[in-house]
């Protein structure tokens, strides 16, 4: 529809308004209003609008929660406030020293104690002005920090424009940015499936994930906040409880677990709840903070140079447990990744019964020293994934062997690998490996890959067994007469089968790429892969210096691309899979005017009206092609910030235009 100028930016701003009251409901106040479909709804519309009138572009609406494509270098920011260090103690008799020390400096004025949860994630420094998010600053070394605005502002329960009116006109807040277990294992679960290392624990996912250069890659890893601190030259408040209370009100999100208490002892009783009950969290937390809550006491009390006197963190023990290492299995994943798999004698571990634990790869067991038969030490890693910690050497029998890490494949017997710089031996024999086969077949009908309904593992696992197929190519030449004798398969089950991989020949390009299973190419980098070459036939083509080009591609996918279809099966089962009618090639865009036809363009840089994937679009759709590398057939180059200084080099040196995107803009206007 055609709005007028006038009802153009309300309509924007009305959007914006009720889209960020319901991530507040949702994710501070954790009560919906609208259902996820209304929401989605009101958020596509958004964008539209904003894409078709981007005069009325702000950093702070609801769609900077998706993140761009658009690669950024941090900057080093000073703090405005220094973000000091909390001392550590682990005692109860050291707590009560500082409240003694306390008490006395205070001259027995009446003390009141904040207990809050000591997240487990990076520290976050957030600055607004005006009711609006300006920056969001890593910790650093506490004096200066990364800027990391982008990537913050895709964490949903971080709010980007402030509700009321009485806050500071220039303050910051202080947090935790953190990965609730939810998204940790599902992060670790995709970079298992691409054969990368899993993270050890949800602190360093969140804060690898903060440093992400792609905001693109960190909305989709499910990063949240807890803000703990109010910071600004005249406190608006008498006490910290009050600040963040108030906090709550402005759209904040703050623990429901911070309590005020007014003794000693009510402190040791929040810490003995919490040591107990913070296995039921669905976040890591290790330990408690206990603040000072009057801020005129605070600020009494003071600092030194490194944290203030004020406040202390009281960190838990981590919980463990000792038992016997049986045995040690080495599994094969389907990138040939090898996996060693500790077997223990059961035993209860944070509420479970815990029989099996990672010993992630070869470099651990050696620097652990385990042996098989020894006492060990087993933790969870983040509450999560138990994990053997230590060795109790002092029960360890005289006469055991070290533990040798198997040097050839425990399925097909082919001698292992391990590439520099990889944690993770492999076998590198991807195409005659049965659990490397089976696993890729497994992957290939996934939810997220082909979504072939109906084949669950166990049904996969029959069919390779019983040699009805032996790879991903043979699910396309299925009949019902090789299914219907196979136990509990039936003539409903196997036509539903039958009737899925059929529909699978719909599925676009992008999740076939990321279905034929290529080491390193996860879903996200498939889907720029797939926009960038636009079929498979340019994909084996592509040259490595052409692969690099692409976006999230770099050195280790680019070798494994080429590898990939350096391999003659692998080239068959293409092939078999073209002729079955896999979709191996995307979809034409809709070309919506011809001023760009016979045009050959390169984007490069960093861009602020639309992202690098949305010009690709624009391109195509104006009738343009898309290169990845300039050269003497190149019309233009459509320069960003921050575009390489070679690119640059080369596209002065062949005399091809540089054009920007305002120019590139009103090209087409």
């Amino acid at each position: 529809m055609d709005l007028s100028m006038n009802q153009q930016e309300q309509r924007i701003r009305e959007l914006r308004e009720i889209l960020n009251k319901q991530n507040y409901n949702y994710y501070v106040l954790n009560n919906p209003s609208i259902s996820d479909y209304e929401f989605d709804q009101l958020l596509n519309e958004l964008k539209e609008l904003e894409a078709r009138y981007p005069e009325y572009y702000d950093e702070n609406s609801p769609t900077a929660r998706v993140g761009s494509d658009i690669q950024q270098e941090f900057e080093q920011v000073e703090h405005t406030y220094p973000m000091l260090s909390l001392g550590n103690t682990y005692s109860q008799e050291e707590l009560r020293e500082f409240d003694s020390r306390l008490q006395k400096e205070l001259a027995g004025e009446s003390i009141q104690y904040d207990c809050e949860l000591k997240f487990d994630g990076t520290a976050i420094s957030l600055v607004y002005r005006d009711g609006r998010l300006i920056q969001a600053v890593t910790r650093g070394d506490g004096t200066r920090g990364d800027d990391v605005t982008m990537n913050v502002r895709t964490v949903k329960s971080v709010p980007l424009v402030l509700q009321g009116n009485d806050y500071p006109p220039f303050f910051e807040m202080r947090g935790e940015i953190y990965m609730p277990h939810v998204s940790f294992k599902r992060l670790n679960a995709e970079r298992e499936e691409i054969g990368e290392s899993p993270f050890a624990n949800p602190r360093n996912a969140a804060a690898g994930t903060l440093k992400q250069q792609n905001p693109q890659i960190v909305a989709h890893r499910g990063l949240e906040c807890f803000v703990y601190g109010l910071y600004c030259d005249d406190f608006p408040f008498d006490s910290h409880y009050e600040a963040l209370q108030k906090a709550k009100e402005w759209g904040f999100r703050v623990s429901d677990a911070m309590k005020r208490v007014s003794s000693l002892n009510e402190v040791f009783e929040y810490i003995a709840y919490w040591n107990t009950h913070r296995a039921t969290l669905p976040y890591d937390t290790d330990g408690v903070v206990i603040k000072l809550d009057n801020y005129r006491q605070q600020e009494q009390i003071g600092f030194t140079a490194k944290a203030p006197r004020w406040a202390v963190a009281y960190k838990f023990k981590a919980e463990r447990a000792v038992t016997r290492l049986k045995s040690v299995d080495f599994q094969v994943g389907r990138t040939g990744a090898i996996t060693p798999v500790a077997n223990l004698e059961p035993v209860r571990l944070a509420g479970t019964i815990v029989k099996r634990a990672s010993l992630h790869n070869a470099e651990q067991i050696a620097l652990l020293d385990i042996r098989i038969g020894d006492m060990v030490y087993v933790e969870k890693g983040g509450e999560i994934i138990p994990k053997i910690t230590g060795v109790d050497y002092n029960q360890r029998d005289l006469f055991v062997q070290p533990l040798e890490y198997i040097t050839h494949c425990p399925a097909c017997g082919t001698l292992l690998v391990k590439e520099e710089g990889e944690a993770k031996h492999y076998c590198p024999n991807a195409t005659h490996c049965p659990p490397q086969i089976l696993g890729r077949i497994i992957h290939f009908i996934s939810r997220k890959a082909m979504n072939i309904d109906g084949l669950g593992e166990e049904t996969v696992e029959l069919l390779y067994n019983n040699g009805i197929i032996k790879d991903i190519a043979d699910l396309y030449t299925l009949k019902k007469e090789d299914l219907i004798p196979l136990e509990r398969l039936g003539d409903r089950s196997a036509q539903r089968i039958l009737d899925s991989v059929s529909e699978s020949l719909k599925v676009p390009f992008s999740r076939v790429l990321f279905a034929i299973g290529i080491r390193y190419v996860g879903e996200t980098t498939a889907k720029k892969i797939a926009h960038a070459v636009q079929s498979i036939d340019s994909l084996r083509q592509a040259t490595k210096e052409e692969l690099l080009e692409i976006d999230e591609v770099g050195e280790k996918i680019a070798n494994s691309i080429l590898s990939f279809f350096h391999d003659e099966i692998n080239l068959q089962i293409i092939e078999r899979l073209r002729k079955a009618g896999v979709s191996l090639e995307a979809k034409k865009a809709i070309v919506k005017s011809e001023k760009l036809f016979g045009k050959t363009i390169v984007i490069s840089g960093v861009f602020t009206q639309h992202s690098r994937e949305e010009y690709k679009t624009i391109v195509e759709e104006n009738g343009g092609r898309i290169a990845t590398s300039i050269s003497s057939k190149t019309t233009f180059v459509l320069a960003g910030e921050n575009m390489g200084p070679s690119k640059k080099e080369k596209a002065i040196k062949l005399g091809v235009p540089l054009i920007d995107e305002l120019q590139f803009l009103s090209m087409l206007s």
